[in-house]
């Protein structure tokens, strides 16, 4: 990497967790901001994190395309004033067209901005730093939601409206940050892409959706992107908190706990766990994600189990949540990088944007399945099929890891020729397995 894109990398990754840092004084509290606080009934606050979600789908289709053609600077920016402007619109609307119409812009703004962050990334790093350049900005988004919610817990007041709207206008600030931060980026001229993958192992470019869905290694990826944000980040938030508050029998504060204890594994673990991972094949990473997913659900059910024996039942339930978090520092290095090297030099941003479009749907039918089965009190039916899900993953991570070629499932493994100036000779550097 040369020291303009290492400089570039850092840039994208401060305003990343700037940003990070702002939606954290945000997303705890939006549901009762709606609801309570600006008196619209719990009605119109599933509404307006439905419409995030939907306006998220609406514009993914579009967002790969406009990055490839326009580049991802502009698209960011754009992005980030698009969701500034939104975040704005939550902390000022009274009524319910008012919220659901910002939510509509703060959804469709985020969604635009991360493909063309990712993309960035994909331009200021290489095979051999990706995975770590993708690691850390996980790390920094985890530590800034972790940080900004923390602050916005202490600053909110239900009594009193107007602290919400100093929430909300410090998260529209930070996307602002961001936008300017990523405004200021200087971008190689093409994505660094080549060393990594021969130009003749990558499908041809020019043929848009029809390149992507040809490409069957990149549809494989994304049929387990799909089980795993299904199995894991779209029950976060519905499922797994009713099972925990209704059958473990928890107190909503301790659920506040396990929520830390998430973030707090990805924060301390992620740069071990990327040490240990970077150096293996990313099929069977993924693979091992599942099997602790596997776990994970299995601990979680057998804290129904045991819900008479408190302190049993309350740590079964945190330790579930640290092992999805030990599973999502697994999943940082090697996803989002795989997608990269997946990628033809001009569809990077197509390519995110497809995987991103997958994880939004995900996101979507996750919480709303988890939700009708938790009502339903069908929980032993749930937690078999999340088990089933995280099974699912390993399997289909191991048929992956089939169809990629060395350098996209390990590019760390072979031995690469690093040429230095001539006259000197190359000199052959062998990479630890």
């Amino acid at each position: 990497m040369t020291t303009a894109m290492g400089a570039a990398l850092r840039r994208i990754q401060l305003g990343n967790a700037l940003s990070a840092f702002g939606n954290g004084f945000t997303v705890p509290f939006t549901f009762i901001y709606v609801s309570q606080v600006r008196g619209l009934g719990a009605g119109t606050a599933g509404a307006v994190l439905a419409t995030l979600a939907i306006a998220a789908l609406v514009v993914l289709p579009f967002t790969g395309r406009a990055i490839d053609r326009r580049g991802p600077i502009p698209v960011a920016v754009a992005g980030t004033l698009l969701a500034a402007a939104g975040s704005l619109g939550l902390g000022l609307s009274g009524s319910e067209p008012g919220v659901i119409a910002a939510a509509a812009s703060l959804g469709a703004g985020v969604a635009v901005v991360q493909p063309a962050l990712a993309t960035m990334i994909v331009w200021c790093s290489t095979t051999v730093t990706r995975s770590r350049a993708f690691a850390t900005q996980f790390f920094l988004n985890n530590l800034g939601l972790g940080v900004g919610g923390l602050l916005g817990g202490l600053m909110v007041d239900t009594a009193h409206p107007s602290s919400f709207l100093r929430l909300f206008a410090i998260e529209a600030a930070m996307f602002l940050v961001l936008g300017a931060v990523v405004a200021t980026v200087r971008l190689p001229r093409v994505p660094q892409l080549r060393e990594a993958i021969p130009g003749g192992d990558r499908p041809t470019a020019g043929g848009g959706l029809r390149t992507l869905l040809a490409d069957r290694s990149m549809v494989a990826l994304c049929v387990l992107g799909f089980v795993m944000f299904f199995a894991c980040y779209g029950q976060f938030e519905s499922g797994l908190s009713a099972f925990a508050v209704e059958v473990t029998r928890i107190s909503p504060a301790t659920l506040g706990i396990a929520l830390a204890a998430n973030t707090a594994v990805i924060v301390l673990a992620q740069f071990v766990v990327l040490r240990l991972v970077e150096h293996r094949r990313r099929s069977r990473v993924i693979a091992g994600v599942g099997v602790v997913w596997t776990v994970a659900w299995s601990v979680a059910w057998a804290s129904g189990v045991v819900h008479g024996h408190h302190a049993a039942a309350v740590a079964a339930i945190i330790s579930t949540y640290a092992l999805f978090g030990l599973g999502e520092a697994m999943l940082a290095p090697t996803v989002s990088p795989l997608v990269a090297d997946l990628a033809p030099e001009r569809m990077v941003g197509q390519y995110n944007a497809a995987f991103a479009l997958v994880k939004q749907l995900a996101l979507a039918l996750g919480p709303a399945v988890g939700g009708v089965l938790a009502a339903a009190g069908a929980y032993d039916a749930y937690l078999l099929m999340l088990v089933v899900c995280s099974l699912a993953i390993s399997a289909i991570a191991l048929r992956l890891g089939r169809r990629l070629a060395p350098a996209q499932d390990s590019p760390l493994r072979p031995t690469r020729v690093v040429a230095r100036s001539a006259p000197k000779p190359q000199v052959e550097e062998t990479l630890p397995a």
